[in-house]
């Protein structure tokens, strides 16, 4: 079997798409909040503004309201919210890189809520042990097989995934490995991105569901 992952060693190779945006609260000053967007240089921001999609709708003592991916998230400094990729009901989503080149989401698994990064070098999506146990998914019921990451040989499981929703997007039968051991986070593969039509335009990336 072929290598599916890059985990752990792929960072800089996790290329070409972004999705959901990680807003950090910094600190406050005055009626402005110093956000954080995806690990980038904290920006004030004022009551009313929005800076790359994040509203600020109030700030009181160290703690701000944004409004991210259409919901209202309370923060205090320190703090950290992830919110949805933007979602018109078409069946696409745009989304942001990274200030670092790196890709992340947060999306579900059969209803239950993952985080990922984007890795277009996966062959599958690929779950760590924890994140399976956490989606009642069950290493023994799918097709074993060895796989090459970069921490040598491991042993992996071959499932399907019932369903798989980023942002507005919905996919079903979705084939995808779990691996024995844990993983930083879930790799978003080929198995989800070979039925998107991406098209990027600078750091932004739009994904359209084609089947």
């Amino acid at each position: 079997m072929t290598s599916n992952s890059t985990m752990l060693c792929g960072l800089c190779l996790f290329a070409s798409l972004a999705v959901a945006q990680d807003v950090g609260l910094a600190g406050v000053m005055g009626s402005k909040a110093m956000l954080m967007i995806n690990g980038g240089e904290p920006q004030a921001v004022a009551v009313g503004q929005s800076l790359d999609g994040v509203r600020v709708v109030s700030v009181t003592g160290e703690q701000a309201v944004i409004e991210i991916g259409g919901k209202k998230r309370p923060l205090r400094v320190g703090q950290h919210a992830v919110g949805a990729p933007a979602a018109d009901g078409s069946g696409k989503i745009v989304m942001t890189a990274d200030t670092q080149g790196h890709f992340y989401t947060t999306g579900n698994i059969n209803g239950t809520s993952v985080r990922f990064i984007v890795d277009t070098g996966a062959s599958m999506i690929s779950l760590g042990a924890a994140d399976a146990r956490r989606i009642g998914l069950d290493f023994n019921r799918g097709q074993k097989a060895v796989s090459q990451t970069a921490n040598g040989q491991a042993v992996v499981s071959k499932i399907q995934l019932d369903t798989v929703r980023i942002g507005d997007i919905t996919l079903h039968n979705v084939d995808a490995l779990i691996h024995q051991n844990d993983m930083p986070m879930a790799l978003l593969g080929m198995s989800f991105l070979n039925r998107m039509e991406m098209q990027r335009d600078g750091s932004a990336m739009t994904l359209k569901k084609r089947f």
